[in-house]
Protein backbone atom coordinates (compact mmCIF):
# COMPACT_ATOMS: atom_id res chain seq x y z
CA UNK A 1 0.00 0.00 0.00
CA UNK A 2 1.55 3.19 -1.02
CA UNK A 3 2.22 5.50 2.23
CA UNK A 4 0.31 8.87 2.78
CA UNK A 5 2.53 12.40 2.03
CA UNK A 6 1.41 15.34 3.85
CA UNK A 7 0.32 17.58 1.13
CA UNK A 8 -1.47 21.33 1.55
CA UNK A 9 -4.87 22.63 0.47
CA UNK A 10 -5.27 26.44 -0.42
CA UNK A 11 -7.85 28.34 -0.79
CA UNK A 12 -7.66 31.39 -1.72
CA UNK A 13 -4.77 34.01 -0.24
CA UNK A 14 -5.10 33.37 3.07
CA UNK A 15 -6.62 30.15 4.01
CA UNK A 16 -4.52 26.54 4.03
CA UNK A 17 -5.82 23.52 4.90
CA UNK A 18 -3.65 19.71 6.11
CA UNK A 19 -4.01 16.86 4.17
CA UNK A 20 -2.60 13.34 3.16
CA UNK A 21 -2.64 11.94 -0.05
CA UNK A 22 -1.43 8.62 -1.01
CA UNK A 23 -1.01 8.35 -4.38
CA UNK A 24 0.39 5.13 -6.30
CA UNK A 25 1.99 5.44 -9.86
CA UNK A 26 -0.94 4.47 -12.18
CA UNK A 27 -3.82 4.71 -9.66
CA UNK A 28 -7.19 3.19 -10.29
CA UNK A 29 -9.25 5.71 -8.98
CA UNK A 30 -8.62 8.61 -6.91
CA UNK A 31 -11.56 9.39 -3.70
CA UNK A 32 -11.50 12.06 -1.16
CA UNK A 33 -12.58 11.57 2.38
CA UNK A 34 -15.26 13.94 4.45
CA UNK A 35 -14.43 13.47 8.37
CA UNK A 36 -16.91 14.18 11.07
CA UNK A 37 -18.62 17.01 12.63
CA UNK A 38 -15.18 19.23 13.74
CA UNK A 39 -17.12 21.39 16.54
CA UNK A 40 -17.69 17.64 18.08
CA UNK A 41 -14.31 16.63 17.78
CA UNK A 42 -13.88 14.90 13.97
CA UNK A 43 -11.15 15.04 12.10
CA UNK A 44 -9.39 13.01 9.26
CA UNK A 45 -7.49 11.13 11.97
CA UNK A 46 -11.27 9.35 12.86
CA UNK A 47 -11.12 5.80 12.96
CA UNK A 48 -14.20 5.58 10.14
CA UNK A 49 -11.23 7.86 7.85
CA UNK A 50 -8.56 5.88 8.26
CA UNK A 51 -10.78 2.61 7.94
CA UNK A 52 -11.93 4.18 4.76
CA UNK A 53 -8.66 5.43 3.66
CA UNK A 54 -6.62 2.48 3.68
CA UNK A 55 -9.24 0.31 2.31
CA UNK A 56 -9.11 2.27 -0.79
CA UNK A 57 -5.63 2.77 -0.60
CA UNK A 58 -5.29 -0.95 -0.67
CA UNK A 59 -6.92 -1.50 -3.67
CA UNK A 60 -4.83 0.79 -5.45
CA UNK A 61 -7.18 3.95 -5.58
CA UNK A 62 -5.52 7.48 -4.59
CA UNK A 63 -7.00 8.56 -1.72
CA UNK A 64 -7.20 12.21 -0.24
CA UNK A 65 -8.10 12.94 3.08
CA UNK A 66 -7.98 16.23 5.09
CA UNK A 67 -8.77 18.64 7.99
CA UNK A 68 -12.24 20.86 7.40
CA UNK A 69 -11.03 24.48 7.97
CA UNK A 70 -10.48 25.37 11.81
CA UNK A 71 -9.46 21.74 12.84
CA UNK A 72 -6.15 20.74 13.69
CA UNK A 73 -3.31 22.47 11.45
CA UNK A 74 -5.88 23.77 8.87
CA UNK A 75 -6.65 27.63 8.78
CA UNK A 76 -9.91 29.24 9.27
CA UNK A 77 -12.71 28.23 11.51
CA UNK A 78 -15.95 26.51 11.10
CA UNK A 79 -17.93 27.22 7.96
CA UNK A 80 -21.49 25.87 9.05
CA UNK A 81 -21.50 23.50 5.99
CA UNK A 82 -20.85 25.95 3.45
CA UNK A 83 -17.25 26.67 3.92
CA UNK A 84 -17.02 22.92 4.00
CA UNK A 85 -18.01 22.62 0.60
CA UNK A 86 -15.40 24.56 -0.70
CA UNK A 87 -12.72 22.49 1.61
CA UNK A 88 -13.95 19.77 -0.13
CA UNK A 89 -14.64 20.80 -3.75
CA UNK A 90 -10.84 22.02 -3.48
CA UNK A 91 -10.16 18.57 -1.86
CA UNK A 92 -11.29 17.09 -5.76
CA UNK A 93 -9.78 19.90 -7.61
CA UNK A 94 -6.72 19.23 -5.74
CA UNK A 95 -7.02 15.24 -6.42
CA UNK A 96 -8.32 15.18 -9.92
CA UNK A 97 -4.61 16.92 -10.84
CA UNK A 98 -3.43 14.45 -9.23
CA UNK A 99 -4.83 11.10 -10.73
CA UNK A 100 -5.41 12.92 -14.34
CA UNK A 101 -8.07 10.92 -16.08
CA UNK A 102 -8.97 8.37 -13.51
CA UNK A 103 -12.29 8.23 -12.24
CA UNK A 104 -13.04 10.27 -8.95
CA UNK A 105 -15.07 9.68 -6.42
CA UNK A 106 -16.05 11.11 -2.69
CA UNK A 107 -16.23 9.57 0.50
CA UNK A 108 -18.02 11.17 3.89
CA UNK A 109 -18.55 10.03 7.23
CA UNK A 110 -21.23 11.79 9.46
CA UNK A 111 -21.37 15.37 9.15
CA UNK A 112 -19.12 14.43 6.35
CA UNK A 113 -21.12 12.26 4.54
CA UNK A 114 -23.93 15.14 4.21
CA UNK A 115 -20.84 17.32 3.23
CA UNK A 116 -19.94 14.32 0.52
CA UNK A 117 -22.88 14.75 -0.52
CA UNK A 118 -24.04 17.94 -1.33
CA UNK A 119 -20.67 18.51 -2.94
CA UNK A 120 -20.55 15.06 -4.52
CA UNK A 121 -24.07 15.02 -6.00
CA UNK A 122 -22.87 18.57 -8.21
CA UNK A 123 -19.76 17.56 -9.53
CA UNK A 124 -20.47 15.99 -12.81
CA UNK A 125 -16.84 14.53 -12.18
CA UNK A 126 -18.19 11.87 -10.09
CA UNK A 127 -18.14 8.42 -10.59
CA UNK A 128 -19.63 7.36 -7.41
CA UNK A 129 -20.60 8.35 -3.51
CA UNK A 130 -19.78 6.34 -0.43
CA UNK A 131 -22.04 8.30 2.75
CA UNK A 132 -21.08 6.68 6.03
CA UNK A 133 -23.30 6.67 8.80
CA UNK A 134 -25.79 9.55 7.15
CA UNK A 135 -27.24 11.78 10.01
CA UNK A 136 -30.57 11.53 8.25
CA UNK A 137 -32.28 12.82 11.36
CA UNK A 138 -29.84 16.21 11.33
CA UNK A 139 -29.18 16.70 7.66
CA UNK A 140 -31.25 16.52 4.29
CA UNK A 141 -29.76 14.57 1.89
CA UNK A 142 -32.64 15.10 -0.93
CA UNK A 143 -29.86 16.53 -2.83
CA UNK A 144 -29.57 12.77 -4.03
CA UNK A 145 -32.39 13.29 -6.67
CA UNK A 146 -30.45 15.70 -8.64
CA UNK A 147 -27.55 13.02 -9.45
CA UNK A 148 -26.97 9.44 -10.80
CA UNK A 149 -23.31 8.45 -9.53
CA UNK A 150 -23.44 5.00 -8.41
CA UNK A 151 -23.77 5.51 -4.22
CA UNK A 152 -23.03 3.61 -1.64
CA UNK A 153 -24.80 4.18 1.83
CA UNK A 154 -23.93 2.74 5.01
CA UNK A 155 -26.04 2.77 7.85
CA UNK A 156 -25.83 1.05 11.49
CA UNK A 157 -29.33 -0.58 12.81
CA UNK A 158 -28.26 0.49 16.09
CA UNK A 159 -27.59 4.35 14.65
CA UNK A 160 -30.01 6.84 16.74
CA UNK A 161 -28.90 9.32 13.96
CA UNK A 162 -29.72 7.22 11.02
CA UNK A 163 -32.27 5.64 12.24
CA UNK A 164 -32.87 1.69 10.83
CA UNK A 165 -36.44 2.91 9.31
CA UNK A 166 -35.41 5.66 8.13
CA UNK A 167 -31.93 4.40 6.31
CA UNK A 168 -34.44 1.82 4.82
CA UNK A 169 -37.19 4.33 3.89
CA UNK A 170 -35.05 6.71 2.33
CA UNK A 171 -32.02 4.33 0.02
CA UNK A 172 -35.86 2.76 -1.29
CA UNK A 173 -36.08 5.95 -2.90
CA UNK A 174 -33.02 5.65 -5.08
CA UNK A 175 -32.35 2.94 -7.22
CA UNK A 176 -28.95 3.62 -8.28
CA UNK A 177 -27.59 3.53 -4.14
CA UNK A 178 -26.63 0.82 -2.26
CA UNK A 179 -27.74 0.54 0.75
CA UNK A 180 -25.58 -1.46 3.66
CA UNK A 181 -27.40 -1.62 7.32
CA UNK A 182 -24.36 -3.17 9.45
CA UNK A 183 -26.34 -5.40 12.21
CA UNK A 184 -25.62 -3.99 15.62
CA UNK A 185 -23.78 -0.65 14.47
CA UNK A 186 -24.02 2.31 16.16
CA UNK A 187 -23.25 5.70 15.01
CA UNK A 188 -19.60 5.33 15.50
CA UNK A 189 -19.42 1.89 13.98
CA UNK A 190 -17.76 0.41 17.28
CA UNK A 191 -16.51 -3.39 16.96
CA UNK A 192 -17.67 -2.90 13.10
CA UNK A 193 -15.17 -1.67 11.02
CA UNK A 194 -14.08 -4.86 9.37
CA UNK A 195 -17.65 -4.97 7.60
CA UNK A 196 -18.09 -1.44 7.50
CA UNK A 197 -14.57 -1.85 5.05
CA UNK A 198 -15.78 -4.98 3.04
CA UNK A 199 -19.12 -2.18 2.23
CA UNK A 200 -16.42 0.16 1.04
CA UNK A 201 -14.44 -2.24 -0.81
CA UNK A 202 -17.47 -3.60 -3.01
CA UNK A 203 -17.67 -0.22 -4.01
CA UNK A 204 -14.49 1.10 -4.30
CA UNK A 205 -14.05 -1.86 -6.59
CA UNK A 206 -16.72 -0.31 -8.82
CA UNK A 207 -15.13 3.02 -9.50
CA UNK A 208 -12.79 2.20 -12.64
CA UNK A 209 -15.43 0.01 -14.11
CA UNK A 210 -18.42 3.09 -13.50
CA UNK A 211 -16.06 5.32 -15.63
CA UNK A 212 -15.53 2.81 -18.57
CA UNK A 213 -19.09 2.03 -18.72
CA UNK A 214 -20.44 6.09 -19.26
Amino acid sequence: MIPEQPVTLALGADLRLEARLALPDSPNAGVVICHPHPLYGGDMDNPVVVRVQEVCAGLGLATLRFNFRGVGGSGGTHGGGAGEQEDATAALDTLAKAVGGAPLAIAGYSFGAWIAALVGCRDARMAGLALIGPPLAMYDFGCLEGTRAPTLMVGGTADPYCPAGDFAGFTARFPWVTAIAIEGADHFFFGKLFPLGQAVAEWAQRLPRERAAR
